[in-house]
């Protein structure tokens, strides 16, 4: 094994990561930034980037076109998002000059019961299928963002996924790779096939899909409110589907759901103020990994150097250790997030690190008592959204009720069924969360709205955002072209305890030098290819009144602006 990633990273070194040497900038940026005044979008494919364009040149808030663009990425990468899964937002306000956050999740059903997977002999919730289904928290997120913030009737907003979803639209190169992908698990499940897979298959890049019954939920959706989903005809359907398909969600389950205004949660990093949201997200997890490294110099260790990637590496394990431990729904739980994010708990974790080799497990501290769409909006007067939102596993649990167009999430799939854990399984309880929208302020002003798609991936993909820009001094394209690290491995919520070190896995475009000094500190290195998620980012430059815009070169994407 370890010979054969060898080799792959010798050829992967002999491959360079751009095309040319660009005159401007790090080789690796794909392109510049995209610059604009009055507005600018940054999603995972383009047609939502342009949709959500047309919304703010109509007038519509950030707010607003962020919605706009959700509904129509929930249509056109079904793989990563839908109005089957659970949002979370950020939200910075220009007149209260205030970060608002968002917790959009859904709850697990009232009827099952943590007896009824004892009784079945069931040892982990399974990833696909009726058991792993909670309550879709998407589709109220988007009115209590636009009850609070919105400007353009909801009727507006959702009209060009509308359309979309009536007249079709060609399905992108990535975004086919992974539905073909999904289809082979999910065909089996009642109603899949028959929305995703027209004339027996998956379609290709290129091909024009369409989706009439999502275009009828939409529409019903922006006529009625969200009422319908959660207490009139369409949560009627999702029900009476998964009642006949060994599903437990009721009526109660949907008329109970509500989305909670949270306070975000933030540390200060080199002068830089990193905003994440509260459990039951794992954003408490960045804000551990920035405290941590504030410790060391990283500036002068240098990016791709083994020094960084080492030291990077065991702060990730050190915060996901309590991230295992600590994250769940805080109704359920008193999580220490007040402790797990202060200075002097980073410092006494930091000094668990030895710089010369890595280690094969850490305990978690002792403490008072995964694919994903990202996108990013801004508006002319100043208001900013950072915005997640998925079904979990791709395209979700493949339970898709029938002619409306969508699919449930299995995020439940997130609980834990050991007793005792924060995680534990129980009814109308939220599972620990992957899913975190990032935002940075300076001096109480707006500086980035960012995020990163894909599970554990997230927070090291935050945090090497973070770096690359305040330590490594890149520009917000250059920071998500950047090679990336991700270590697998650690002990997870939902159970299991790393005992080996984990694996550290690399992209393309570090040294074989770094390579081979990482492999001396004691980390298993390896290859992969895919797996390091998804970026997009606004940054606000106060001073020229303008937004410098960045899209992920790994997926889809487009940042445009006006």
């Amino acid at each position: 094994m370890q010979k054969r990633t060898l080799l792959a990273f010798l050829l992967c070194l002999s491959i360079g990561s751009s095309g040319q040497d660009r005159i401007t900038g790090l080789n690796f940026a794909s392109r510049s930034e995209v610059i604009a005044q009055n507005g600018i979008a940054c999603t995972s494919q383009p047609l939502a980037t342009q949709v959500a364009l047309d919304i703010l040149k109509a007038g519509g808030s950030a707010v607003d076109a962020a919605i706009a663009a959700n509904a129509l990425l929930g249509l056109v990468e079904p793989t990563g998002n839908g109005i089957g899964g659970d949002l979370f937002a950020l939200v910075w306000d220009a007149k209260t000059q205030q970060l608002y956050g968002l917790n959009g999740s859904g709850r697990s059903p009232y009827n099952l019961t943590l007896d009824y997977f004892k009784q079945n002999n069931i040892e982990k919730i399974p990833s696909l299928g009726p058991l792993p289904v909670s309550v879709p928290g998407c589709v109220d997120g988007w009115f209590e963002l636009h009850q609070k913030f919105g400007r353009l009737p909801m009727t507006e907003i959702l009209q060009p996924a509308i359309q979309y979803a009536r007249n079709g639209f060609p399905v992108s190169e990535l975004i086919a790779y992974y539905w073909q992908s999904n289809a082979r698990a999910l065909q089996k499940y009642p109603g899949f096939e028959e929305i995703f897979m027209p004339n027996g298959k998956a379609p290709s890049k290129g091909e024009i899909f369409k989706n009439p019954y999502l275009a009828e939920t939409l529409e019903k959706i922006a006529l009625h409110g969200r009422d319908i989903f959660y207490k009139g005809e369409i949560a009627r359907k999702i029900v009476a589907y998964l009642e006949a398909n060994g599903g437990f969600l009721s009526m109660k389950d949907f008329e109970d759901h509500t989305s909670e205004w949270v306070t975000p949660v933030s540390t200060n990093y080199r002068g830089y103020d990193v905003w994440e949201l509260p459990p039951n997200g794992q954003g408490t997890a960045v804000l551990q990994m920035l405290n941590i490294l504030e410790n060391f110099d990283l500036k002068k260790m240098g990016f791709g150097s083994a020094e960084y990637i080492h030291l990077f590496t065991e702060a990730k394990k050190l915060a996901f250790e309590d991230r295992a431990k600590f994250y769940a729904d805080p109704a359920f739980n008193q999580i220490p997030v007040e402790k797990l994010i202060s200075k002097t708990y980073a410092r006494e974790r930091a000094s668990l690190i030895n710089s010369a080799r890595a280690a094969r497990s850490y305990t978690p501290g002792e403490l008072e008592q995964a694919n994903t769409i990202y996108l990013t909006t801004a508006d002319k007067e100043g208001n900013m959204v950072s915005l997640i939102q998925s079904n979990y596993r791709g395209m979700g649990s493949g339970m898709t009720p029938a002619r409306l167009g969508f699919i449930l999430q299995d995020r439940g799939e997130m609980f834990t069924l050991e007793e005792g854990h924060f995680n534990v399984y129980a009814p109308h309880k939220r599972p620990f969360h992957t899913i975190i929208p990032g935002f940075v302020t300076k001096d109480g002003k707006p500086f980035l709205s960012f995020g990163v798609m894909g599970g554990a991936m997230q927070p090291q993909g935050h945090v090497q955002i973070i770096c690359n820009l305040i330590d490594f001094g890149m520009n917000i394209q250059e920071a998500g072209d950047a090679p990336r690290i991700q270590h697998l491995g650690s002990s997870e919520p939902t159970g299991g305890k790393m005992t080996d070190g984990g694996i550290l896995t690399l992209e393309t475009g570090f040294s074989w030098e770094t390579i081979r000094a990482l492999m001396q500190k004691g980390h298993v290195v390896q290859f992969d290819l895919g797996g390091y998620g998804g970026y997009q980012a606004i940054k606000r430059d106060e001073t020229n009144r303008v937004y410098y815009g960045a899209s992920e070169s790994r997926k889809d994407g487009q940042a445009a602006g006006y």
